[in-house]
């Protein structure tokens, strides 16, 4: 156990450490073009922090159109690796964050409902040493708001998920985290999330340093 009781920082990705939510935005609208419909920032915030096929099927539900789930599942992947290939966007305060907690030898972990697809070219551009190991939504059986990946997450590590703080941007990343037993800072993205009992709201990664996360975890 590190110092502070503090044994893990579980990192959500989308939204959180990547500004990847106006990359969905601009993916989700070109599917939505190929099935005949209309996308708008009001569709997105149903799909926040949720998995790939939740949003197919809100697709196909929208448009009666006849492609299969995997089809539309697989263009947006197909989106989003070629724009994340190209650039991965971070987040005010992200690579200082991570710095931060790598240079104290507090183990990290990324946690996503995102597919290892895309995943892996989020690890390039970020920087794989920064993280212990990654956790992706098409590698567990329920994804958030379930608490699944971060108890999986946690178990990986030999970490105890009282003695983990998560990040999160997303309620349904917040309601996993905090179903799984993590303290949790949550920096609001696409929808607001409210201060809560065990939960630090605040506006930017650039208010959270090593010692916020050691306190949480006391």
């Amino acid at each position: 156990m590190t110092r502070g009781g503090l044994q893990a920082v579980l990192f959500d990705m989308d939204g959180l450490l990547i500004d990847s939510e106006r990359v969905w935005l601009e993916v989700e609208t070109e599917v939505m073009a190929w099935l005949g419909g209309e996308w708008s920032p009001a569709h997105q915030e149903h799909l926040v922090g949720g998995s790939l096929y939740v949003a197919a099927d809100y697709m196909l539900e929208l448009t009666g159109a006849s492609a299969s789930r995997e089809e539309v599942g697989r263009r947006m992947l197909d989106g989003m690796a070629e724009r994340l290939s190209a650039c991965v966007p971070l987040m005010p305060g992200a690579k200082e964050l991570l710095g931060e907690v790598r240079e104290a030898g507090v183990t990290a972990a990324l946690v996503s409902s995102s597919h290892r697809r895309l995943i892996e070219p989020v690890l390039d551009a970020v920087g794989r040493a920064y993280f212990a190991l990654s956790v992706a939504g098409d590698e567990v059986e329920r994804v958030k708001p379930d608490p699944e990946p971060y108890l999986t997450a946690a178990a990986r590590l030999g970490a105890d998920p009282a003695r983990c703080v998560v990040l999160e941007d997303s309620p349904n990343g917040v309601a996993a985290a905090e179903a799984a037993g993590c303290a949790t800072v949550a920096v609001p993205g696409v929808l607001p999330i409210p201060p809560a009992p065990g939960r630090t709201v605040v506006s930017s990664l650039r208010e959270v340093d090593l010692a916020m996360l050691r306190s949480l975890a006391a």
